[in-house]
């Protein structure tokens, strides 16, 4: 006679699968238990795969905002990271520009307001990137299907512009007021 235990049981594959049912997601409680569920898991991991996209590219849309904010502050200095005896640093219309860090990777300090957000929206995708790589780590070549076209249909949705200047290592300088 045959003896059927009551709790489900997770099964836990370390090679290439497309198990449906039984199939633990990153957590036990996790835990398909029918291919309804299975299909509504893919689905909710494509759209960790959007999210994480849309997050990504947010923290562009915000980094480039508090640039410009800062770049366009009154008396704005940017530190250089290389000779500071380099730094051909102008006054004019109390607008202050280190004109050789501009295009010798010069940097500005962020303030603490935006560095906390900065870091938390880092440390949100850090977290999202590493839980969708769990869920690849499942072998299933379903769940793995469900990240990666998360991920292009979330890049497709969020990713349609390019910093073209910044990729041809172009001379934009982008100085404020009008120095």
């Amino acid at each position: 006679m045959e003896s059927h235990s009551s709790t489900p049981s997770c099964s836990m594959n370390m090679l290439w699968n497309t198990q449906v049912v039984d199939t633990c997601i990153v957590f036990r409680s996790w835990h398909v238990s029918s291919t309804a569920t299975f299909v509504a898991s893919c689905a909710l991991v494509a759209a960790l795969g959007i999210i994480y996209e849309a997050l990504r590219a947010f923290q562009r849309s915000l980094d480039a905002r508090i640039a410009l904010e800062l770049v366009n502050a009154p008396g704005a200095i940017r530190l250089s990271l290389g000779n500071d005896a380099d730094a051909d640093a102008d006054s004019q219309d109390g607008c202050t520009v280190a004109r050789s860090t501009v295009s010798e990777g010069g940097s500005m300090r962020v303030p603490l307001v935006h560095r906390t957000l900065r870091a938390t929206l880092y440390g949100a995708a850090v977290f999202l990137a590493l839980f969708l790589m769990l869920v690849f780590m499942t072998y299933n070549a379903y769940l793995i299907l469900a990240t990666v076209l998360g991920a292009a249909v979330g890049h497709f949705l969020f990713g349609g512009t390019l910093n073209v200047d910044g990729l041809q290592g172009g001379d934009s300088k982008g100085v404020p007021c009008g120095c």
